[in-house]
């Protein structure tokens, strides 16, 4: 089977408006990435949606009514290597002639201990949600180079603020090494008139309902961590039962911001979009414990400077 999914033959110079954008968003066999392709094209825009399984995405996205000529599907594993994504890209590219929207949403989450988990287990999970992102960026943002604009959307995690959980040290901090990256891209490439927005969820109500539910990954399990183990499930099993967002409700507020209208009509793109009630509580939380950290250590702060007198 092609790794592409191709309906009809479209010519990107026959009628496209200026006006609609060119997605690619990764990711996108269900959960945000699923919904985001939905939203993006019932705003006219086109779409080129891609997951590791070319099978999975004929199934959840090939029946789109409507939307036949403006949605094309894309088997990319984001873990396979630069020099591959590159290839996909590029070809990518000439289906509709441009690319103008990125959106890192593929990630995976790994729960373990860091004793446990070890460094195989965050090598594992950077794969796919740091070096895999940035990978596809990479082999994107010459294209916007060249045409002068572009925007690059990372999907971050609230838990690169709350990663003081047992378990989620391997998901936590590899979104927060993706919070890092993405603030320096930003600020890399606005020479180039390529906009960059993190987008950090709280916890939605999607099929795999983000870690809750996750199992744990396989490791050579220590004893002495059985009962932190187990309170950990039992807490994400409890989270999963109340969960609250509406994962529709967000990525039409992630298109809104993207195109400049609705929630966001007459503002400017943030850097950061923060989503869901329950990540503005634990942002606020953290914002407040490094505040307390520095006031209370202050004098110690400010008291190490050369003596210069």
């Amino acid at each position: 089977m092609s790794q592409y999914q191709c309906f009809p033959a479209l010519i990107y110079n026959l009628g496209m408006s200026s006006k609609q954008l060119v997605w690619l968003v990764t990711g996108t066999s269900s959960g945000f990435g699923q919904r985001l392709v939905k939203s993006a094209l019932g705003r006219g825009d086109y779409v080129i949606a891609s997951a590791r399984s070319l099978k999975k995405l004929e199934e959840t996205l090939q029946k789109s009514p409507g939307n036949e000529e403006k949605l094309r599907l894309l088997e990319l594993d984001v873990t396979s290597g630069f020099a591959n994504i590159k290839h996909q890209i590029d070809a990518a590219v000439k289906i509709f002639g441009r690319i103008e929207v990125l959106v890192n949403n593929a990630a995976q989450v790994l729960l373990n201990t860091i004793e446990e988990g070890g460094t195989n287990c965050l090598r594992e999970q950077f794969e796919v949600n740091v070096f895999g992102a940035i990978d596809t960026a990479n082999a994107v943002i010459p294209y916007m180079r060249a045409q002068g604009s572009g925007t690059i959307v990372n999907i971050g995690s609230r838990s690169a603020w709350k990663p003081e959980i047992v378990g989620v040290g391997p998901y936590g901090s590899s979104k927060a090494a993706l919070h890092a990256l993405t603030e320096t891209l930003a600020l890399e490439l606005a020479p180039f008139n390529i906009q960059v927005l993190l987008v950090a969820p709280g916890a939605f109500r999607t099929e795999g309902a983000y870690v809750y539910g996750e199992p744990w990954a396989k490791a050579e399990l220590i004893p002495e961590y059985e009962a932190a183990r187990g309170a950990t499930s039992s807490r994400l099993a409890a989270t999963r039962a109340v969960l609250k967002g509406d994962p529709d409700k967000a990525m039409e507020a992630v298109v809104d911001v993207v195109r400049g209208e609705g929630v966001a009509s007459g503002r400017e793109l943030p850097l950061y979009l923060i989503l869901g009630d329950d990540a503005e509580v634990d942002i606020r939380a953290k914002l407040g414990k490094v505040g307390k950290a520095l006031d209370e250590w202050v004098d110690v702060t400010r008291s190490l400077s050369l003596d210069t007198t």
